[in-house]
């Protein structure tokens, strides 16, 4: 998409185009450039992985997101309370409880902020869960 123009690739300009994805329900495009980032060596950052994560959720792809998630952590990328909310989305559309409540866990561990948001979503998940 942006390889055509003339502008350069950048996180800023490719997180911000992740988003767009997701607000627009579009995770595969979202995906793909996540792809692109990678190919053209563009740094990922926690808002980039925030949208990736949102955009699986709303596409109802709870493995994808998880995937994103954990490769954040893994290259060492705080997450935010952003970031663990979008995720324990994904996992409550997935009615995968009992992840949504290990998320919830690492977020006290973390010492990363919950809020209502957090609250609710986790509750919602544990109630699709049975």
């Amino acid at each position: 998409v942006m390889t055509q123009s003339m502008l350069e690739p950048n996180t800023v300009t490719c997180s911000a185009a992740i988003s767009a994805c997701e607000k627009g329900g579009e995770w595969v495009h979202a995906l793909q450039l996540i792809g692109v980032m990678v190919q053209m060596k563009v740094e990922c950052n926690a808002m980039s992985f925030s949208a990736a994560i949102s955009a699986c959720a709303k596409g109802l792809q709870w493995e994808r997101a998880l995937h994103f998630f954990n490769e954040m952590i893994q290259s060492t990328i705080e997450a935010s309370t952003i970031t663990f909310n979008a995720t324990l989305s994904a996992c409550e559309k997935g009615n995968v409880w009992e992840r949504a409540l290990q998320l919830y866990s690492e977020m006290a561990t973390s010492q990363v902020e919950t809020t209502t948001i957090t609250c609710s979503t986790a509750i919602s998940a544990c109630e699709k869960g049975g």
